[in-house]
């Protein structure tokens, strides 16, 4: 029986944790079936509870961009550990990460250490409006930012309306400050700021969207975003909780030559550890407690484990002047095999890529936004995904999830991966 003890977990964990997952993409719903339940990881691949041996394409969504089990980080966690697991005081290590991050990344001059993607930008987007003194954000559909209330927000019955709660539990006040725009559409960006003039605070946006599958920015959007809130005193939030450190050793500003106000750290960042991080100049930074109004704290921030894993992964990345060459060679290579096979195979697909990020889109449209990615052929994913994973290739178990590409997969990894693809989609 496949997946064989992972179904057994997967019966026990039911009976303790809801929907038998801390994390509910984890569950399968999506896609139907059993979640894998994995038990170790090494380089490119996972081994389940049966230990199976899987090539890896989520990469821990993300973080994983140098490998699993990444010998330098684990060796400095170690070694961390052996003087105390958490303090709750200042460190030195603190500043040593800082101090790396602020001088690879663009436009940042000072940056604040949490424990999430999801506390990064929630923080970001409290610090926006403690600083311009207005209420209302602006974010995407499609775009995911995190599970805090201002970013639960659906579509209203037009472009111009306030947001509607999309999760019970979120209030009607909360999401009457949420703005919703569609991404690439500038259209539908200044129809809300033309709707509430002085009223925005910030723009909040994954600049390459990867959680309706891999979106990348069209036709200068990010550039004129900047332009618009240049007109109006608002502040662009760039969430690149996953393009940090993994587009570019400046992200996603380097690679589009885009100037955010502040940014949203994760993934990466904290080496396979809980780290979520946000940046930005000093004149903005400094409205953070202690040094200004706005209150931010956590127990765990800066975790001294969690900074000893991700200054190793920063050093290992900042040292390495061919990194994003492979892996954008190694995605490309991917992306061709891909393309030539579903080709062959009379397949309608789309296929999006930005450096090390890759999507399949069973649909013939472009996919430039929500709207787009929501046509793609969701049984023929199922399929697609279960027939993948029975083979030995672990992609996201969900259409509306972006691939995650690690250097350390090799070229017979990715000769494997184009050859099970040709064998599912005959």
């Amino acid at each position: 029986m496949l997946y064989k003890r992972s179904s057994e977990l997967f019966v026990e964990a039911l009976k303790y944790i809801p929907g038998g997952v801390n994390s509910p993409v984890r569950a399968f719903k999506s896609v139907g079936g059993t979640p894998i339940f994995i038990k170790k990881a090494s380089g490119a691949y996972l081994f389940d509870e049966d230990d199976k041996r899987y090539i890896d394409y989520i990469n821990s969504w993300g973080p994983m961009i140098l490998g699993h089990a990444y010998q330098p980080v684990i060796d400095a966690v170690i070694e961390k550990t052996k003087l105390g697991t958490s303090f709750g005081t200042p460190t030195e290590i603190e500043t040593e990460i800082a101090k790396l991050a602020v001088s690879m990344v663009p436009n940042i001059d000072k940056i604040r250490f949490v424990n999430s993607g999801t506390e990064a930008c929630m923080s970001a987007v409290r610090l926006a409006r403690g600083y311009t003194k207005r209420e209302k954000i602006i974010k995407f559909r499609g775009c995911y930012h995190g599970h805090s209330d201002s970013f639960l927000i659906a579509a209203g019955s037009g472009l111009s309306t306030f947001g509607v709660p999309s999760s019970p539990g979120v209030t009607k006040g909360t999401a009457q400050d949420t703005l919703l725009a569609n991404f690439n559409d500038l259209n539908s960006v200044k129809e809300l700021f033309q709707a509430n003039k002085n009223e925005i605070a910030a723009i909040i946006i994954e600049p390459v969207a990867g959680n309706m599958g891999c979106v990348p920015p069209v036709n200068n959007f990010l550039q004129e975003l900047r332009s618009i809130c240049d007109e109006n005193g608002t502040l662009l939030i760039f969430d690149e909780v996953m393009t940090g450190f993994r587009l570019a050793k400046g992200g996603a500003q380097e690679l589009f030559n885009v100037t955010a106000d502040i940014v949203c750290f994760g993934k990466v960042i904290g080496g396979g550890l809980p780290v979520g991080a946000f940046a930005a100049r000093t004149e903005i930074m400094d409205y953070l407690a202690p040094v200004g109004p706005v209150y931010q704290a956590g127990t765990l921030s800066g975790n001294p484990l969690a900074m000893a894993a991700g200054l190793a992964m920063l050093q290992s990345i900042n040292n390495d002047a061919e990194l994003f060459n492979r892996l954008e060679e190694k995605t490309a290579y991917l992306e061709d095999g891909i393309r030539k096979i579903l080709t062959a195979n009379n397949k309608t697909f789309t296929v999006n890529r930005v450096g090390s990020m890759i999507s399949i889109f069973f649909c013939e449209n472009q996919v430039e936004n929500y709207e787009d990615a929501s046509k793609a052929d969701t049984p023929e994913f199922k399929k697609f995904f279960h027939d993948l994973l029975e083979r030995g290739v672990y992609i996201a178990p969900s259409s509306y999830e972006t691939w995650f590409i690690t250097d350390a997969l090799s070229y017979e990894d990715l000769d494997e991966t184009i050859r099970v693809i040709n064998e599912v989609t005959k």
